[in-house]
């Protein structure tokens, strides 16, 4: 535990001199110009999957949410309240963002809280939260299969916001559906032509 705090302490340092110290620092640039991202990533709170690590991205480049299972629930109006859904409204009709990736990934615990019910229990939300992608139909998916459909699931979610339809029919919105399988370090992304996942290319 002290040996993981430690290191965490030591990559602060790492930052502080790679990112913020000298007027020409990118974050002194980005306290003066404020965040202008074109991408958005919809990513699960598992620890192996950081969207900035994997891509390798630069403070500012992301503007990143992570849940559990990487869900982009249905829009709903009401009182309750939805973080996602908050996150979502800021990054796209505030921040006028391009690029929407929604982040699967392979191992997903709250894909298999979902399909193995008694392993999980006397949770307060989390039992809630991914019934959000559960499926009705019958099937035999094994956990990154699933975590694959919950993916289309949420896509077609997306659609249900009204801002998120109007800007992909106007073509000013892309959304891409990408599974990172941990073991390998590859991301494969989701053919509409092939109807199928194939790998991530430059």
């Amino acid at each position: 535990m002290e040996r993981s705090f430690k290191k965490i302490l030591a990559g602060y340092q790492s930052f502080r001199e790679k990112y913020a110290l000298g007027d020409q620092s990118i974050m002194q640039f980005l306290h003066s110009y404020g965040q202008q991202p074109q991408i958005m990533v919809v990513a699960c709170c598992d620890s192996r999957v950081d969207p900035a690590l994997i891509l390798q991205c630069d403070p500012g480049d992301l503007f990143v949410v992570r849940n559990v299972a990487n869900i982009i629930p249905p829009y709903e109006k009401d009182d309750a309240h939805h973080g996602t859904s908050a996150a979502l409204e800021f990054g796209i009709r505030f921040l006028n963002i391009d690029h929407l990736i929604l982040l699967g990934h392979s191992q997903c615990g709250g894909i298999q809280s979902l399909l193995n019910e008694d392993s999980i229990k006397n949770n307060d939300f989390i039992t809630n939260w991914v019934s959000v992608i559960k499926s009705h139909e019958e099937c035999s998916y094994n956990t990154d299969d699933y975590a694959k459909a919950a993916l289309q699931q949420s896509y077609q979610n997306c659609l249900s916001f009204p801002w998120i339809s109007q800007k992909v029919n106007d073509k000013k919105l892309i959304i891409h559906l990408w599974f990172f399988d941990i073991q390998s370090g590859q991301i494969f992304t989701y053919s509409e032509l092939k109807k199928q996942y194939i790998p991530l290319t430059e």
